[in-house]
């Protein structure tokens, strides 16, 4: 993120006027260039935080496009910095994650069904309701500054944008929710979808993955809107974390001792990133690393596996640490533009890089990281996109790879060594059943290892062992899960 930005949810308004320097208005006879998006030059009466956020939400929709691969380019092209650009990435953020709910109540202001508004306009809309029910955005300049875009984008719903608008603005936000969603008693799970803006199976799934309290199930969807804070990882033998959180200007992490928690800006552009002293890794993902690093075992101890490394965070951990104990790790990516990531993430470290499928690995191994492809319900608040576009149907041929990956780490992993599965995800059919299924079909005579004695002392929330479910809510980490198993001698 660029910036910091102080105009949201939390405090001041924002800048509502700033990137007016343009002047003028987009061209074209629609207000839209040959591409159905706004022309990019100068000339637009559209404040151009507004335009960079609709542009990249429009992307989202439009193209299938990921906000976090498409916003910083617009950031560029439009040439905005600091506030500006830490207003429009709060717009872009927070508008996808609120989309659900901020449908329902477009659709119920406006009394019709959100598919039924032309895309453009839709869009524009939603950008507009976050700002009134979400930030501290003035009404009369969120509304305002929303028939402006709409004006410029569907000028044929300029009207209906200002009426649409109006009504959103004329009650808060729990107020909404209490006209549109179920009652609470009636159907629970309902009425948190709407409240917290995530769909119903997801909030099932959480549910069940915290054991059925739906209480603690809200204060998860809650964490899962916020903005999540960036992480770096302060490579071990190169950088120590208080050192580097002194000169980034940030704090040292709560529980990995790598960690490094940024106030905010581009870390991309920190000299330790550029030098290969850090780089940004989420808490838990670091967490979940060391532990299989530290996992006690009997026998030689120099033979490391990652057997799904894109894009390579864990493996440049793995590689720090086994300069220090003398180990090599191979690292394992089926995808080649990911095995290149790897390459590159692990440059100077122990580390080979095969693209291959994990599969299909042969050779013996003491330790093996199976950092499964999964869902990614655990990282929502990154990738607020992800919750609209996963389905249930998405689960069985996810779980069917996770299970033949955990096959092929117990099958190479050696007698007494340790495999580790990790999913970011706390889906319990991604998590425990595939635990359960791959070590029932393996084969092999394999004890699950408590996990819990492997994260750092005093560590709340850990559960009853073994497996290990991290939480936002809980650790301000992603929703990581760590599952330990050992090969019987």
């Amino acid at each position: 993120m660029t910036g910091s930005f102080e105009g949201g949810r939390r405090s001041g308004g924002g800048r509502s006027d700033g990137g007016r320097e343009g002047g003028g208005r987009f061209s074209g006879r629609d207000g839209r260039g040959r591409d159905g998006r706004p022309p990019r030059g100068r000339g637009s009466a559209v404040d151009v935080p507004r335009r960079a956020a609709y542009e990249a939400v429009a992307a989202v929709h439009r193209d299938g496009a990921y906000a976090n691969l498409v916003l910083p380019g617009v950031l560029r092209d439009l040439g905005l910095r600091g506030r500006d650009a830490a207003f429009a990435t709060e717009l872009t953020y927070g508008t996808l994650r609120q989309e659900g709910t901020l449908d329902a109540i477009v659709a119920a202001a406006s009394g019709r069904e959100v598919a039924r508004i032309d895309p453009p306009a839709r869009d524009a809309l939603r950008l507009g309701a976050y700002q009134l029910l979400h930030t501290r955005v003035p009404a009369h300049a969120a509304v305002s500054a929303t028939v402006d875009l709409v004006k410029a984008v569907a000028p044929g719903a300029t009207g209906f944008a200002n009426a649409v608008l109006r009504e959103v603005a004329s009650r808060d936000h729990d107020a909404w929710v209490a006209q549109i969603a179920p009652g609470y008693d009636d159907d629970p799970v309902a009425y948190l979808a709407v409240a917290h803006s995530h769909p119903q199976w997801i909030v099932r799934a959480f549910a069940d993955a915290l054991g059925g309290d739906l209480d603690e199930t809200a204060r998860a969807l809650i964490e899962d809107n916020e903005r999540p804070p960036v992480h770096l990882c302060a490579r071990p033998g190169r950088a120590d974390a208080v050192e580097l959180a002194e000169e980034v200007g940030g704090l040292p992490g709560a529980f990995s001792p790598y960690a490094v928690y940024l106030p905010g800006g581009a870390p991309g552009e920190l000299d330790a990133i550029l030098d290969g002293r850090a780089h940004v890794q989420d808490e838990g993902s670091q967490l979940v690393a060391a532990a299989l690093a530290q996992a006690p075992l009997d026998g030689p101890d120099d033979r490391w596996l990652d057997l799904c490394a894109g894009p390579g965070g864990k493996a440049g951990l793995l590689g720090a640490l086994a300069v220090e104990r003398g180990a090599h790790v191979t690292a394992v990516e089926v995808t080649e533009h990911r095995a290149v990531l790897v390459e590159q993430a692990t440059r100077g470290l122990p580390v080979t890089v095969e693209h291959a499928d994990g599969r299909t690995v042969e050779g013996t191994f003491d330790r093996v990281l199976v950092d499964a492809p999964c869902t990614g319900l655990g990282s929502l608040r990154r990738r607020p996109e992800s919750r609209w576009r996963r389905q249930p149907s998405d689960l069985p041929p996810l779980t069917r790879l996770q299970r033949e990956l955990l096959g092929a780490a117990l099958r190479v992993v050696r007698p007494g060594g340790v495999v580790a599965y990790v999913t970011c995800s706390p889906h319990p059919v991604e998590t425990q059943v595939t635990v359960t299924e791959s070590a029932r079909r393996s084969g092999y005579p394999v004890d699950l290892v408590d996990a819990r004695p492997l994260l750092p002392a005093g560590m709340p929330g850990l559960g009853s062992g073994p497996t290990v479910q991290l939480w936002p809510h809980r650790h301000g980490t992603d929703a990581m899960y760590l599952a330990l198993l050992q090969r019987s001698a």
